[in-house]
Order: C-alpha cells, then structure tokens, then sequence
C-alpha cells in the first residue's frame, strides 16, 4: 500500500446551520470529555454535554435529542449517569437509544407516547464500575446492499438487494433476539438479551484468558451471526487484538463464548522513519457493522495524525515440497489462513478530533479497490476526518484519497498547503470533538469544543464539476433507497434546488410505475409522502403539495371504512366486503348511486348506530374534498389550484366513489352520520347529485393511458353547483415550522437551542399563506377533523415533516374510532415521527 496525501479539490461541503447553546448567568451547558453522538435512521440526532452549575460546583451528565428539521427544539434529560457518558447508540429501527457510561451503567431509552421530544429510561444493564469503552446493538439479520453500478437499473431489486446475513441471535421460529453488547476497560464482555416478557438477561465475559487494558475497542457482525470486537490498549506499540463472540442462551441463561483472531500491528511502528513518532493510537473503528473484515486505525502525537485501512483476507499456506511430495495438495484443499493487510494509508496529518463512518451498505471488497477509486463521486463512498486545526475531510473508506473538504473559520488555508509547514495560532481552536455522518452519506453533524452543534451539507458532487442529471441520477437513487427502507429522507432534501423538484417529481414517478404492482402496493403511501416533501420546496408546485396530503388522508380513510366491513356468513368467500366493493364500482358505470348500491350485499355493511355516528367527522370531510372538487372542475385550467390534480386521478376518484356509495348504505341505517351540506332547495338530494357528476368525471380518466376531457355539460353542471351547495373552506396546510425551505438559499442560519426561528429567509411563504391557517384561526385536529378553537386547551402533538396537527389523547372510545387512530399512533400518515406541542403553539 502506497502512502497517499489528503489533496484534491477544495470544496464539497458547506455549513447549513449551527445551533448553540444560550449562555446563563448560573448554569451552562459544557461539552463532555469524551463527547459522544449518534445518528438514527429517522433523522434524530444523540449528543452530551455536562451541565456546569456555578453555584454548587458540580455537573450533571446531560443527553439531548433533537430532530433535524427542528434544531432548536431539543429535548434535554438529564441521563442519571453518575459518570461521563462514554457511548451512545442508536438501534436499527431509530425508535431507542442506549446510552453507557465510565461506571459500567448501561441505559436503554424509548420514546414516551411515541413522541420524539419525550424519553424514558426503560431498562439497563451493569458492570459495577468498569468503564465503557464500545457498545452495539446486536444484529437482527436484516442487511441490504447497493449496488451503485445498477443505479440505472429499473428494478429495485437489481439496485437493492436483501444479503442472506443472520442475526446474532434468534428466539424460536427464527425471530432475532434483541439486545446489546459491551466491551469495558477492563477486558470484558457483557451481553444484555430482551426478552419478549420485558426481563434482561445479561452475561459477562472475559475476551481472553489474561485480561489487560482496553483503551479503544469497536464491534462488528459477521453474516455468520457471530461477533468481532476489535481493542486496543491505546499504545501503537501494542498489537491491535480482534476476538470472536458467541452469543447463546442455554437453560433460559445467557452464555459468551470468545476466540482468539489474527491481531495486527500498525504499519507506522514498523516504518523505521516513523517508528516512535506516533505512540498513540487514538482511534479504532471497523468501516461498518456489518463489515468485520475491513477497519480503520489512527495513531497520533500531539501534533499530527495518521491513518491506516487494515483488510482482513484468506491466503494459502505455502507448503514446503518436501510435504507436497508426500501429500501433493489439489485445488481447493491447499490450507488457508487468516491474515491482516494493509489497504492503504495517509502521509502525516493534522491531528484528527474525530471519525465519523457512512452507514451506506454499499459492498466493497479488496478487489473493488481499483473500482471504488473510479466511483469517486458516490457520497456514501467517504468516512469523514476532522482536524484540530477545524477542518473536515471526506476520504475515500478505502483508498483514503480526499473527496471533498470543509475548512472551519479558523482554518482557512491553500488546500496544497503542507500540514507541517502552517504556523499555529496561539490558543485552541475550535474543532469537532464528535461527528456523524448521515444516513445517506449527505449530511454530517458535528459537535464542536464548545458545544455547539454544526449541521453540513455534503455535496452529491463531492464538489466536483458534474452535469446535472448524474447529481439528479445520485438523489435519485438515495430518495428510492429511503423509499425501499423507509428511512427519513430529510438530510437529501437539503441539497434539492427548487429547478430540480419537477423533475425529481417525474423520476421518481417514472420508476415506482417500473415495479410490480405488489411492490407499488407496499410503497405506495410512502412514494405519496417524497413528493409532497419534494413540492414542498418550490414555488410552482406548492399547490400539489395540498393535493398529495389529500391524497394521503383519502388512502387511509378508505383503507379503515372498508376494514369495518364484514362478511354475513362465516364461510366467506375469497374476496373481503372492501375488494367486492371495489370491482363492483368499477364494473358499474351507472351515475345513478342507488342503481349501483343494490348489487352490494348491504347486510355486509352493518355495523353499530354509536359506529357509525363516531365516523361522522371522516365522512364529512369525504363529502366536503368530493364538493370541493367538483366546484373546481371549470377552473381546471390552473395547476396552482388546490385539488387540480385530482381532477385527473381515476383512482383517487374511483376511491371517493366507493366511499360515497358505503356513505349511502349507511346513511340508510343512521342518517345523522351523512354529511352535512346546505343546500338552497330542501328537496334536493345532494348525495345523488354529487356521485351523479363524480361518476362522470370518473369516467374521463379512469384509463390512466386514455384520458378524456370533461364534456361541456358537465363543466355546465358543475358551474351550477355553487348556486345549489355552499362549497366548504378546505383546511388544506397545517403551518410548518421546519428549517429545510431555510436552508435552499444556502446561507448559514444560526440558531439557538429553545429558541424557535422567526420566518425571515422562508423563500416560499408567500405561496404557503394561501392554503394554511394564519395565528389567531380556530385551529383543527387534522386527522380526526375535530374543531380545536383558536387557543386549544387540550395537549396536542405535531408532525416533525408535515407539520400536521392532532390531540395527543384520544377523545373517543369507540373501537372503529381507535382502529383509525392506531394508523398514525407512531407516525403521521406522511411516516414523520411526532412531536409534544407547547399549549401555547397556536
């Protein structure tokens, strides 16, 4: 392996905002030493810091969350631990986070009422006063690759493929066991195992028969289901050991079986004009949890750094001809052994702060070398660096050639400049003590010496000159890993241009219809979600922005009334009361809804009088957005309208269809559940009315491929209808109060922790006023469509992504009313997490 300097392009990355902590007179918050944080794949970030009381002279170990969009609005608890918090760990479905400190307590925290600023310390585990140097959740089996080369492909599953990978641990019938494990100071290993019933099981062990000091370790998986851990005693001097765990549960007991695997030392202590120059080894990581096989080592002075990439590869075992005349070896039986070398390492550096790895489950072998080096502009292809000096690079996870870089105010310099040549500036500078990178590689979090957190953006580009459309092909290819995940996708909206957003919009459209229809079937809210947060950003498709909300409101509604249906006879049939529904709609044409009502079973659609009147406030807003609709159809011809693009969607109309003849049914058995219109002739029936024209409109587009324009009678009628029915106020937006529409201009915002930002930079406001409530309104429970008043004295909870609003506890206790709740207990139907409002919000 050649030594290869960090040089190339300056660029690539850029401040998007800082947050940071007000300064008080008699308590501030301080940074810790070691300073940890975490990532989730929800977009929640983890970090510490200590809590410095003047008064009493003591500090207390504080966690804080925050969700990206919303900076300032963290949630601060204080962890308990009576010693400086060492790990923090997110587990894989980002919804709980442990926390472990240098007195051998482990906490796990889970979200309270499943809201992102509340947590709860749930369980933990303990090893009396052995600090904790690496913690991990075990693996559930579950590992998706990239495979960055098909990105054109048109199948997801040629560009995401499922790896056969298996848990560390699995219960009866094969379902991975979850839990953690850690590695302490002293040389040992615990395992702590949930078990379904809520008890931990724990075990501890030593890695190997003599024990000795533990100053750095990581953890990795093997597809086996076994355990890496890899330790070093923070001498480069020492060999950097690696051991393997087994982890089993004999007699509702947890056991820990350890081995001994090839340990390596660090090429710079075997270089004779680097021998004793760098002492310490400062940091210690494999490229990925799921990757045992590649890790990297930085070892330092007090001055400068350097990093090496170790990969782990089979060899054959030479054979001396004298046993090869004896016993000739054949093919595969040539005796294989393990051993570490070296991939590739940096000429002398600044010192490094810290390493922040990608999470991108992009493969990349020993041999793919050559290749990886030719991909250079894949984002989740670097693992970051920063310096002391405040600056940050992204270098390639293997080679370790640059990719981008990012210089700090404090060191702005000629990036060709050599690191032992700059004069230092008296005083420390301000760099980042603990880094993360996202989960799609396209943003980096870092908390800096004085506590504050810094949020950068990381070009697709990696600030090289590309063309437009492969930086489009790369967001692309993420937005669909995050589709495919269901993984937040806010940090790839930061680097979406309002210009892109059609486009995107299309793309993205163009390849979900590429998919089987099980597939579109599984993503199809989720793909729904992306492009409104898409429209969100610009101008000119605000508006659609309402009708993808819309649109999202209609699938669930249509997806609980139809679960209330049952069969009359318990030997049902193969088709549910819903899917008979739906091909009788579409078979019948007739614009008469009673023509159509009577070749349904109606005894199917029985349900309880105090059932149905709880539905009343869903099926109105179904009767109200079917009016609203039809009203607009003769201004069809502005695509900034609200609904504009319902108009031309045969499924979302085939949908209120089918709704409005159940609504019909119902009506039947309980009239005050109907909606309510006011309608200026007594005798009208308005239900029949609307599904006569909503038939008709339904027949121009229901062929997606052969869409007709209404006829000029309709659009007669339709005109009519404001001088038949008042057409409703449609609640369309809830006001977002998010930093991403902040940040397209890309200058720094600055923020402050417990401070809401005002609007000033918001490009699109002005397109927003027209479909959001203004302060002072009565506001609304958007998802049971409940009237709040304009100050609401109930406690309320907030979409993180949409900003959609609703009561944080149920009024109702109607089971159907529950069964429609329980669709966006833990999300909002958009798949943003949900956060606790202040009863002063409104």
């Amino acid at each position: 392996a050649v030594p290869c300097p960090l040089r190339g392009r300056a660029g690539g990355m850029d401040l998007a905002y800082v947050c940071e902590w007000e300064k008080k007179p008699k308590s501030n918050h301080c940074p810790s030493i070691p300073l940890v944080c975490a990532w989730s794949c929800r977009n929640l970030i983890a970090f510490t810091t200590d809590l410095r009381n003047e008064e009493e002279k003591d500090l207390t170990h504080m966690v804080h969350i925050i969700d990206t969009e919303h900076p300032w609005d963290v949630y601060s608890v204080n962890s308990g631990h009576t010693e400086v918090i060492t790990c923090l760990e997110w587990d894989q479905s980002g919804s709980r986070l442990l926390s472990a400190d240098a007195d051998g307590h482990i906490k796990c925290w889970s979200m309270t009422d499943h809201l992102a600023n509340s947590w709860e310390n749930t369980v933990g585990s303990v090893v009396e006063g052995d600090p904790v140097v690496a913690l991990s959740w075990l693996h559930n089996g579950v590992k998706l690759a990239l495979h960055v080369e098909k990105s054109g492909a048109s199948n997801f599953g040629e560009k995401f493929s499922r790896v056969k990978f298996s848990p560390s641990l699995t219960l009866f019938g094969g379902k991975p066991m979850e839990g953690w494990i850690a590695v302490t100071i002293s040389g040992l290993v615990t395992v702590s195992l949930l078990k379904p019933n809520g008890q931990v099981l724990t075990a501890t062990e030593s890695l190997c028969r003599l024990r000795c000091r533990v100053a750095l370790a990581d953890v990795a998986f093997t597809g086996g289901g076994n355990i890496v851990v890899a330790t070093s005693d923070g001498s480069s001097a020492s060999p950097v050991q690696f051991y393997k765990v087994c982890v089993s549960v004999v007699n509702e007991k947890c056991k820990i079986d350890t081995e001994i695997l090839p340990s390596l030392f660090m090429r710079c202590t075997t270089d004779p004009a680097r021998k004793d120059k760098y002492p310490a080894i400062t940091h210690l990581k494999f490229l990925a949890r799921d990757m045992s096989e590649q890790v990297l080592l930085c070892a330092s002075n007090q001055n400068n750094s350097i990093v090496e990439c170790w990969s782990l590869r089979k060899e054959g075992l030479p054979v001396n001809n004298i046993f090869q005349q004896i016993s000739p070896v054949v093919g595969d039986k040539q005796p294989m052994i393990l051993k570490w070398r070296i991939l590739s390492a940096t000429n002398d550096l600044d010192r490094v702060s810290a390493v922040a790895l990608p999470k991108l489950p992009i493969s990349l072998t020993n041999t793919d070398l050559k290749v990886a080096n030719d991909t250079k502009f894949f984002p989740g292809l670097g693992l970051a660096l920063a310096f002391h000096d405040g600056s940050v690079h992204i270098v390639h996870r293997l080679s370790l050639q640059m990719m981008a870089v990012f210089y700090g105010s404090s060191s702005q310099r000629p990036v060709d400049e050599p690191a032992l040549k700059r004069p230092r500036t008296a005083g420390p500078l301000v760099h980042f003590k603990a880094m993360q990178l996202s989960w799609t590689s396209l943003a980096l979090a870092g908390v800096d010496s004085h506590g504050k957190l810094s949020m950068l953006r990381i070009s697709p580009s990696m600030g090289h000159v590309l063309d437009m459309n492969m930086s489009l092909r790369h967001l692309l290819f993420l937005l669909e890993y995050c589709m495919v995940t269901g993984y937040d996708w806010w940090d790839i909206l930061l680097h979406v241009q309002p210009s892109m957003v059609q486009n995107l919009v299309e793309k993205l459209h163009e390849e979900y219809m590429r998919q089987n229809a099980a597939l579109q079937q599984v993503l199809s809210t989720r793909i729904v979600a992306m492009k409104a947060s898409l429209c969100k950003l610009s101008s000119s498709t605000i508006a659609r922005v309402c009708d993808y909300h819309a649109k999202l409101f209609l699938i669930a509604i249509s997806c609980t009334l139809k679960s209330l249906l049952r069969p009359h006879f318990l030997n049902t049939p193969d088709k549910s009361p819903g899917d008979r529904l739906t091909e009788i709609c579409s078979k019948i044409t007739d614009v008469d809804i009673d023509k159509v009502m009577i070749n349904l079973k109606t005894e199917e659609f029985v349900l309880e009088m105090t059932t149905l009147q709880s539905l009343q406030q869903l099926i109105q807003w179904v009767g109200d957005f079917v009016l609203y609709l039809l009203a607009s159809l003769p201004n069809q011809g502005s695509p900034v309208r609200p609904g504009h693009s319902f108009l031309r969607d045969g499924a979302s109309l085939g949908m209120f269809r089918e709704l409005m003849v159940v609504i019909r049914i119902w009506g039947l058995l309980k009239p005050s559940c109907l909606p309510v219109y006011t309608a200026t002739s007594d005798t009208q029936d308005s239900m029949s009315l609307l599904f006569r024209l909503l038939t008709k409109l339904w027949l121009c587009c229901r062929e997606e491929n052969h869409i007709t324009e209404p006829d000029d009678a309709l659009i007669d009628e339709c005109c009519l209808l404001p001088s038949q029915l008042l057409i409703p106020n449609i609640d369309w937006l809830p006001i977002n109060d998010g930093i991403i529409s902040k940040l397209q201009n890309k200058q720094l915002v600055r923020l402050q922790f417990g401070k809401a930002p005002g609007l000033i930079g918001h490009t699109v406001s002005s397109q927003f006023d027209a479909f959001v409530r203004t302060p002072g309104q009565p506001k609304i429970d958007h998802l049971r469509r409940l009237h709040l008043g304009a100050y609401p004295t109930e406690e309320c909870k907030s979409c993180t992504r949409c900003g959609c609003v609703t009561m944080l506890k149920s009024p109702n206790k109607v089971t159907a009313v529950k069964q429609w709740e329980q669709r966006w207990i833990k999300n909002c139907l958009c798949g943003g997490l949900w956060r606790k409002m202040p009863l002063s919000y409104s």
